[in-house]
Formats: structure tokens, C-alpha cells, sequence
């Protein structure tokens, strides 16, 4: 709080003929009044010293029935027409309003993990939007809604408004009779086709995300997966064949370094992933995986995944299954790091990690990465809010008298800061580090926070 002294080079009260004490006699008195107000102030602050606000409803009727999606910022709301979707992006401030609507066209074709359309999911690069519906993908104009360019496949941003887009081209009369229910393996295009015979090659495409322009074309032999490389350096690509292993520069495709890849079983490799700066590159038919470094290539470890494969319920980590307990390895020597109970589910949280036990019991404790230690107890909160790129771990509870109260756990803090409140909700909620929305029977409920 700021003290003014008001009129100092005022003129002398003549008209009273009394003499006022100087101003500055009035400073001891006005400091005090002010620590008092501070003091009570804080008194009065919500718990956790936090800005919590209703901003208001987005209908039902605008699609708020669908998954709720937030980026850049504002949220996104999704009406399924004919072949399209309409998406409407809506600004929460100072109450939510519509922004714009855009037709986004859908893949109609099989997709093994959402079905015929698949998810949406709406991200927020640079001044573009990424909208992966089902197998296809649109980039958007952010602040007006225009659509710059659409394909009937999944494309991954690189960085540097860079993207790349894996085709497996499959021989002609290879397709699988879905209706036949035949047994044996099945390899899909990138549209989602099933194919009874592995690609004859795939094309690898580097792309400029903002207009959708193939920059290069690679076209290694087989089945071939390509991913962004993590780690330090320029923009680049991770392309992993039955042979070799290549990083390519994103906006050029020109080789940056390559290694070849031994067989192993008499097998080449059949899956490959990348985890921060080392790729995992596995050997399914051989019950191997082995790292590399995505920078350099150089092998760094090799493990037998018959004895301690990965569990499913560990996130963005590199895993094993031990004796009654999870083990989390160090992905650049393969070795265990630290251990969480059995059955326990694992997921990064922006540099910590979510250690949410077996059970219903909520989200247990947030970890250190490297070394496993607590870092915050999560006690008495029933769930984690969906994060869209949120650097704070948002999470809820149903209140004993109703209603139902969020948190948050800041990056590198050690306990839960209180937000707020609200009455009638029992849907999802999605959070972002600005505001929180949550679905009712009306439609997104949306509020705006401050830590």
C-alpha cells in the first residue's frame, strides 16, 4: 500500500488561524494504519492467498457435450454435422463468448484405438491450431478460424513450424476383409486401412506446418516409424527402418547421422519410441529393446523383456516389472533408478512425476523423477483435473457438505495450494494454467485462477 502526502506545497490555512502539525508528523500514524489493513486483508484472502472467479456458462447446445479441449487459452467446443465437425473456439474473458466457427472435415475411415472417427484433439503451435480428428488433420488460422490446409492423414509437429507425416504405401490387393474375421497379423496405413501384408515401402514427408508444403521426401524400405528427436540441437527427425536408424534434419531431410540396426532372433526391429533423448527401439519377435541416443545414435543399453517388460500403467517413464513393485529406469543406462509399490500407475507431471496408487484412492503422492523421493503429499484429493499444458498439477475433491473444491501443486513446490470452489458438478474438468472447465448439465462451466 502506497502513503500519498497530499498538498505540500500548499499554501498556510489563514482562514482558521490555527497551525497544522507538518504532514510528516502524520507518517508514524499512517505506516501503522496501513500494516493494519495489510494484516487484515490477508486475514481475509481465500486460503491459499488465491484468485478465484466464475466466469460463466458456455450451452450445451454450442457442443460442450463433447471432450473438453482448451489451448492457446480459450476452448473449443465441437459439434458433430454430416462428415464434419463445427468447431467453435470461445473466449473466457470477461465472460465466455464465441470467437469463431470453423468445418473441420473427419477421416471416415477404421481407426483400431477410437473407431470409425476417433478423438479430437485441438492444439495451440505458434499462431496455428492442430486438429487431429480420428486419423486426419487440420491446421487453423488461431484467431480467426480459417482453415489453411487439411489431409486424410496424422501428422506430428516437429518444432520450428515444422511437421512430418509417415505413408506406408502397401501392395495393391492386400487389404483385410473385415467381414471375414480371418486370424493373423494385420499392418495399417496411415488413413487407417488394415493390410494382411507389411508396407512395401513407406514415405517419410517433412512439412511446413503452416501451409502444409512437402519441404522432403524420404523413403526408406519397409515399415518405418518417424519421430521428432528430443535433446539439444535443430529441429529433426528420428526415421527408424528395418535396417537403420537416421536423423534427418526437419526442414531439409538431409541425413545428419545414421547406424545401422543389427537383427536380432533373425528379426529387424518392430517398434520404436522416443523418451526425451533416448529412442527405444524394440524387437518384439526377440523380447529385446534397446536404447539410443537420439542425438548421436549410439547404442547405451540392451534389455530382455521376457524377464522385466515394461507395465502398462507407467506414462512418459521407461519401466520394468520387479518383484512386487514397479521399477523406473534411468533411460540413458537402462538401469533401475527407484521403485514404486506394485500396480501403482506412474505419469510424468512437468519435471515430477504422479504416483497414484492401485485402488480408488486418489492421486497418492507427486515424486521426484530421478530419485523417486515425495515431493507432495496429495491426501484427501480424489483426482487430477486433465492438464492441457498446464505447468501446474490441478487437481479436485468432492467437499463433505457438497460442492467440489480444486488445487494446484506448482512446479518444485511441496504441497497443494487451495483455489476454490463450486456447487453441482459431477462431470469431467479440464484445466489449463489460467482457468478450469467443468461440464454440468447446462454445459462448460468455466472459472479463471491465480496462484
Amino acid at each position: 500500500m502506497a502513503l500519498i502526502e497530499l498538498d505540500l506545497d500548499a499554501p498556510p490555512d489563514r482562514l482558521t488561524g490555527r497551525r497544522h502539525p507538518p504532514p510528516w508528523r502524520y507518517r508514524p500514524l499512517g505506516v501503522a494504519l496501513a500494516v493494519v489493513m495489510v494484516l487484515t486483508l490477508a486475514g481475509a484472502a481465500p486460503r491459499g492467498g488465491t484468485f478465484w472467479r466464475p466466469l460463466g456458462l458456455i450451452p450445451a447446445e454450442a457442443g460442450a457435450e463433447a471432450a473438453i479441449q482448451i489451448a492457446g487459452g480459450r476452448v473449443f467446443t465441437l459439434v458433430l454435422a454430416g462428415r464434419s465437425r463445427t468447431l467453435t473456439a470461445w473466449d473466457p474473458q470477461p465472460s465466455p463468448h464465441r470467437l469463431w466457427s470453423a468445418e473441420v472435415p473427419i477421416s471416415a475411415t477404421f481407426d483400431p484405438a477410437n473407431g470409425v472417427f476417433g478423438a479430437v484433439r485441438v492444439r495451440r503451435i505458434g499462431d496455428l491450431l492442430l486438429v487431429g480428428a480420428g486419423l486426419s488433420s487440420t491446421v487453423l488460422d488461431a484467431d480467426t478460424g480459417a482453415i489453411r490446409w487439411t489431409t486424410g492423414n496424422r501428422i506430428t509437429p516437429v518444432r520450428d513450424g515444422l511437421a512430418v507425416l509417415t505413408d506406408r504405401i502397401f501392395r495393391p490387393g492386400t487389404l483385410y476383409d473385415q467381414e471375414s474375421g480371418d486370424p493373423g497379423m494385420l499392418y495399417f496405413s496411415a488413413d487407417g486401412q488394415p493390410h494382411v501384408e507389411p508396407p512395401v515401402r513407406t514415405e517419410v514427408r517433412g512439412l511446413d506446418l503452416a501451409t502444409g508444403t512437402v519441404l522432403w521426401t524420404a523413403t526408406p524400405g519397409g515399415s518405418v516409424t518417424a519421430e521428432p528427436a528430443g535433446g539439444d540441437g535443430p529441429a529433426a527427425v528420428l526415421i527408424t527402418a528395418s535396417d537403420r536408424l537416421s536423423l534427418v534434419d526437419g526442414r531439409t531431410g538431409a541425413v545428419l547421422r545414421e547406424t545401422g540396426l543389427p537383427q536380432e532372433a533373425g528379426a529387424g526391429p518392430g517398434t520404436s519410441d522416443v523418451v526425451g533423448d533416448v529412442a527405444l527401439i524394440g524387437y518384439p519377435e526377440a523380447g529385446l529393446q534397446a536404447g539410443y541416443d537420439v542425438r548421436t545414435l549410439d547404442r547405451l543399453w540392451v534389455r530382455d523383456l521376457h524377464t522385466d517388460g515394461g507395465p502398462d500403467t507407467c506414462t512418459g517413464l521407461l519401466c520394468a516389472a520387479g518383484d512386487r513393485e514397479v521399477q523406473v529406469l534411468d533411460r540413458r543406462t537402462g538401469r533401475v533408478a527407484w521403485s514404486a509399490p506394485s500396480e501403482a500407475e506412474l505419469a510424468v507431471r512437468d519435471g515430477a512425476v504422479l504416483l497414484t496408487p492401485a485402488g480408488d484412492d486418489g492421486p497418492g503422492l507427486l515424486v521426484d523423477t530421478t530419485t523417486g523421493a515425495p515431493r507432495a503429499d496429495l491426501t484427501g484429493w480424489d483426482g487430477e483435473v486433465e492438464g492441457f499444458g498446464a505447468h501446474a498439477l490441478l487437481l479436485w475433491r468432492d467437499e463433505k457438505g457438497g460442492g467440489r473444491a480444486f488445487g494446484a501443486v506448482l512446479p518444485g513446490a511441496t504441497e497443494v495450494r487451495y483455489l476454490g470452489a463450486a456447487d453441482g458438478l459431477d462431470g469431467d474438468c479440464g484445466g489449463d494454467d489460467r482457468y478450469v472447465v467443468c461440464r454440468d448439465v447446462r454445459g462448460l462451466r468455466v472459472w479463471a485462477y491465480r496462484i
